[in-house]
């Protein structure tokens, strides 16, 4: 059953803490009931009481750990079928420092898990979901570093150009369908997600690092105003529009019959 606001139910993963608690405080304000998913119950359970008492919603907790498979796949299953889902909020992630070239391996097969795996199979439960409904909307939470890769590590900066290429193929899939999607390209936030990477957050100028809540409310209006793209520091919107300009300008000529003059 839902809230009086009629909403929905809002999934939230990485609910717990960061990005995904803002989330969770401000839906709830917009009057979402709460699927919140993480690995800490205990912070979930304090952070549903909260939600619960501040704004009246209902607010489910489900415990697990998005980078094992029978978990992902028991959260997946719930999208299918509950219709009172309508806002997936893929925010579940994790980032890793240091070079590929000395990477740990497994560490990396589980930021893939998480980053790539558990984000494309929740939207593509969602967008089952939602477009039987005929309404719903699915939020990627990618990075700005998908734009600028040579910043950061290559294994995250990669899974962050996916969510963003995902998000942009996924909205061309679901035009007409009354499905809402929105890529979020943060900046560097101040979360627990970089004191677990190792980054040190001491060596960031702190004009380049946004505070969460800022970040969300951002999103938020971003999303409001109907944007695929929303990028929070982003001052001048029409840099973003110059780049896919730029980019749809290449289009006709990306696959052609003949190779350029220049490699002949």
């Amino acid at each position: 059953m839902n809230s009086v606001q009629n909403q929905g139910t809002a999934l939230v993963t990485g609910a717990s803490s960061g990005i995904g608690a803002v989330y969770a405080q401000r839906l709830a304000a917009r009057g979402f009931d709460l699927l919140l998913v993480a690995r800490d119950q205990e912070r979930l359970e304090a952070a549903a009481s909260q939600l619960r008492a501040a704004h009246g919603v209902q607010v489910e907790v489900l415990k697990a750990d998005l980078t094992q498979k029978d978990d992902v796949l028991k959260l997946e299953q719930r999208l299918r079928s509950d219709s009172s889902i309508s806002l997936l909020l893929n925010n579940a992630g994790v980032a890793t420092d240091g070079l590929l070239a000395n990477a740990d391996m497994d560490e990396l097969e589980r930021l893939i898990q998480l980053n790539v795996i558990t984000v494309t199979r929740l939207a593509s439960a969602a967008a089952a979901g939602f477009t039987k409904a005929g309404r719903g909307t699915i939020i990627n939470i990618a990075s700005v570093v998908a734009l600028f890769p040579e910043r950061f590590n290559a294994t995250y900066s990669a899974s962050k150009a996916y969510v963003l290429s995902l998000t942009q193929s996924l909205d061309a899939e679901l035009q007409g369908t009354g499905v809402q999607v929105q890529a979020v390209l943060p900046g560097v936030t101040r979360t627990e997600i970089m004191e677990r990477s190792g980054i040190d957050a001491s060596q960031i100028p702190a004009d380049m690092i946004m505070e969460a809540g800022e970040m969300v409310d951002a999103a938020l209006s971003g999303l409001d105003q109907g944007e695929l793209i929303t990028i929070p520091s982003l001052p001048n919107a029409s840099e973003w529009e110059a780049f896919m300009a730029a980019r749809h300008a290449m289009a006709p000529n990306l696959s052609r019959s003949t190779a350029a003059t220049r490699y002949k």
